[in-house]
């Protein structure tokens, strides 16, 4: 059962100055429940991109409706799904909430280690004979543990800071196609559900119960996802219509074992290992979570009373379909197209059930997504794919010269660790030994900079450095941090064919939005950060922004 102590969540709820008629102080509005959408992988410019395509309920609902920063940055350099998440949820950087990306080198274990990885945390089976394989999509390699919790998060999040004002009476939800969305969204305080690849069902951990509710039981005991087995993602309009049209068939996108590179896109039958990846890697994705996600409001009440709730939808198809088909791809506009009818139908019902006037709504998104190398090259741009054997073969003929035979103990971008102890018994010089690395590797063709983060503290301002920084955990974090030069991968093609994860802008910039009562309509260039969107929730409740955040409120949204 999940480890949060409401007795403590009340008394933290009188220190912080509870407000006895629960009103929205600072803007004087009645709201019930905060609507938190991450749509991952939604690079910035997307929405300008696609425009003609939506329609005037969901993307542009928010961009006529609400408040539209349309120059937000991410201040972090390793744009991941984790790192993104956490960070909209905290307010602060990876250097102070811990998630500097999806995973890391544990150095204790001497392996790989993944985000929200908990080995106390089983995923409660929601089948009496269901085996459980290792679920981490495809971008990633598998996870030690099934094992899922909010544990090694550092700070805490918006929803925590919910359910400490309000004495613990604020319901709590995350819910997403991936695991770590979910969670990191929740926070320590809520409840979180995600997608499984290997079920078709909507999982959770015994981190937040011993078992299901009744209701969820019911929603999975639909099937509903193993209804599209034999049938095809379809294009939504007629391909004439789409900007896109012809990026349908580009020889470096992947095909998916059968999924094909072109439209349409078979599911394949249920019984097939990858048929709810491929589920997962369309809009059917997204409909689904939006589908679980009124069963949230439905069966949980919330929005039904005048204590904020809050609920964190995250949409992982964008995402998805951009690892394999890249986001310059027919099937990007055709996922983003149709989560705009997706965010339509969730606005919708929430106004039928909670009122939109009693909602506030934040969408962002975590990360953006580069453009493949081999199509930049077909534009002119000179881009390719680094193989990292090359990047630990580099790192370690440096290391011979020191007198030390593979100095390499793990790499995975983007961070490269050291092997301490050799190094130590060599009686070197480890900032010494760091930098002639980094610099070998700031040589090698394709490499923008490789930072020792010994020096980090040394070197003088420079913007990607201090994305570096924002990016830097002492325990966690790799003892050289490489940035590719823009466009280039630091992955050889392989399952999927495109990333994200550079302090590059195309990685970094996202689009803000927040609408609900007393938020006048309006479009905002500055430049604004995902750091301050938690501060802002906060602010517009009249609470104190989550204990670690650094950003700041957005006027825009408070005037």
């Amino acid at each position: 059962m999940r480890r949060i102590n409401l007795l403590l969540i009340a008394v933290l709820a009188i220190l912080v100055g509870g407000n006895s008629t629960f009103a929205n102080a600072q803007t004087d509005s009645d709201i019930r429940l905060v609507l938190q959408i991450t749509v991952d992988g939604l690079r910035g410019d997307l929405l300008n991109r696609y425009e003609a395509g939506f329609g005037k309920d969901g993307f542009r609902y928010l961009m006529e409706k609400g408040a539209y920063f349309t120059n937000a940055h991410y201040q972090h350099a390793n744009t991941e799904t984790i790192v993104g998440h956490t960070t909209l949820a905290t307010g602060t950087f990876p250097s102070m909430h811990g998630m500097v990306g999806n995973v890391w080198f544990d150095r204790d274990a001497g392996e790989l280690a993944y985000n929200i990885e908990d080995p106390d945390s089983p995923i409660i089976p929601t089948r009496k004979d269901e085996t459980i394989g290792e679920q981490v999509d495809p971008a990633q390699k598998k996870s030690r543990t099934r094992g899922r919790s909010p544990a090694v998060i550092l700070a805490p999040t918006i929803g925590d800071g919910l359910a400490a004002y309000y004495g613990g009476r604020s319901k709590i939800f995350g819910v997403s196609g991936k695991d770590r969305a979910a969670v990191s969204m929740a926070g320590h305080a809520g409840k979180a559900f995600w997608f499984s690849t290997d079920t078709g069902d909507f999982v959770t951990s015994t981190y937040y119960y011993d078992a299901y509710p009744d209701w969820v039981g019911e929603w999975n005991g639909r099937r509903l996802a193993e209804g599209y087995a034999g049938n095809s993602w379809t294009l939504l309009n007629k391909p004439s219509t789409y900007l896109l049209a012809g990026q349908d068939d580009r020889p470096y996108e992947a095909d998916l074992r059968g999924y094909g590179r072109v439209f349409p896109h078979p599911f394949g039958q249920a019984n097939d290992k990858l048929f709810y990846t491929r589920i997962l890697v369309s809009p059917v994705g997204d409909q689904l979570t939006l589908d679980f996600a009124k069963a949230i409001i439905k069966h949980e009440q919330l929005g039904q009373d005048d204590i904020p709730d809050y609920l964190s939808i995250s949409f992982s198809a964008v995402d998805a379909v951009n690892h394999f088909f890249g986001p310059s791809s027919l099937e990007n506009e055709d996922v983003v197209v149709q989560l705009d009818r997706t965010l339509a139908d969730l606005f919708a019902f929430i106004d039928k059930t909670v009122g939109l006037k009693h909602t506030l709504i934040v969408l962002a998104a975590d990360h953006g997504m580069a453009d493949m190398p081999e199509y930049m090259t077909e534009l002119g741009f000179k881009a390719g794919r680094l193989d990292p054997d090359d990047i630990v073969a580099t790192a370690n003929q440096v290391g011979r010269k020191f007198g030390i035979d593979e100095i390499v103990r793990f790499f995975y971008r983007p961070y490269l660790y050291l092997d301490d102890e050799k190094i130590a018994n060599a009686e070197l010089d480890t900032v010494k030994v760091e930098q002639a690395i980094a610099d070998a590797l700031t040589d090698f063709d394709g490499i923008a900079l490789a930072v020792a983060s010994s020096r980090l503290s040394a070197q003088g301002a420079n913007p990607l450095l201090d994305q570096v920084r924002n990016n830097h955990h002492n325990t966690r974090s790799g003892d050289i941090y490489i940035i590719q030069e823009p466009y280039w991968f630091l992955f050889a093609k392989g399952p999927v064919v495109a990333m994200h994860g550079t302090p590059w802008r195309y990685d970094t910039h996202v689009p803000i939005m927040f609408a609900g009562p007393a938020i006048d309509p309006q479009t905002i260039h500055r430049l604004v950060h995902p750091v301050d969107v938690a501060p802002t929730i906060a602010a517009f409740l009249g609470m104190t922004a989550p204990g670690a955040a650094q950003g700041s409120p957005l006027e825009e949204v408070l005037r």
